[in-house]
């Protein structure tokens, strides 16, 4: 999927791709709801709108920051980067969600972060303003994830899924016609399967924290930094340096350790 963003994104306007995209996934989603008589009353209510609302606002802030930063430093970097959000998630699960995170894991925690350090190289004058989007796109995530185990306490998958599409598709509604330009018809099979894909990977997730809890799945995010580097060096000829890979292994160990340690 976000080999497919990243290969449109350097044809389209980011805020474009990312407008079809929400429209399609507030469109499938919205015509779900009105299939059954009642369904679409039953999934709008809820009695914490509020949360809903943020939650899809950091969605669409997340998926459009992380597809504008695979266009600026490609998918290794990003994703090498991303890679910390699990940690913010078990950071932010204690005084969020009342989850235990015990010396152990907050150890675990800085390490990763360290890990971060490692991949920016702070100390490099070649440290652009770029390589701190995919922070952005972390900690935008790591919110939102939060915030859907959060949800889920009171509202059901299926709202809280219908409340992030409708969100993202009235804050793309907003923003993107303004930058607006014509996809060539040769490019929307690709923009279509990429809109499918995303319905579903966004419904499982929401599934997922419904039914577990956020810092136990953590480790199985880890599997998208492997395929993106994959696709990143095989297709797009991402560089993989020695800086990004001890960092993306340090970040990748302390995000598994936090969450398979039993406090």
């Amino acid at each position: 999927m976000d080999g497919l963003s990243r290969h449109l994104a350097q044809n389209y306007n980011v805020l474009v791709i990312n407008m079809i995209r929400a429209w399609f996934f507030a469109f499938i989603v919205v015509g779900l709801a009105l299939r059954k008589k009642g369904h679409f009353s039953e999934v709008l209510s809820t009695p914490q709108p509020l949360l809903q609302v943020t939650r899809g606002i950091l969605l669409i802030t997340a998926i459009c920051s992380g597809v504008y930063s695979f266009t600026k430093l490609g998918l290794v970097l990003t994703h090498s980067l991303m890679a910390c959000y699990p940690l913010i998630v078990v950071s932010l699960s204690g005084p969020i969600l009342n989850e235990k995170v015990g010396r152990s894991k907050w150890f675990a925690v800085l390490a990763g972060f360290f890990g971060v350090l490692i991949i920016l190289n702070p100390f490099s004058i070649n440290l652009a303003f770029a390589s701190l989007i995919p922070i952005v796109t972390a900690i935008s995530f790591s919110l939102y994830t939060i915030l859907t185990r959060k949800a889920s306490i009171k509202d059901g998958a299926e709202t809280s899924f219908f409340w992030a599409s409708l969100i993202s598709g009235a804050v793309m509604s907003i923003i993107g016609p303004f930058y607006y330009e014509p996809i060539f018809f040769s490019d929307w099979d690709l923009l279509f399967f990429l809109c499918c894909a995303g319905i579903a990977g966004h419904f499982l997730l929401t599934k997922a924290y419904e039914i577990e809890e956020a810092s136990s799945l953590q480790p199985f995010t880890y599997f998208q930094l492997l395929f993106a580097s994959i696709i990143g060096v095989t297709i797009f000829e991402d560089t993989l340096s020695i800086s990004i890979f001890a960092g993306g292994i340090i970040i990748i160990l302390s995000g598994i350790f936090v969450s398979w340690k039993k406090e």
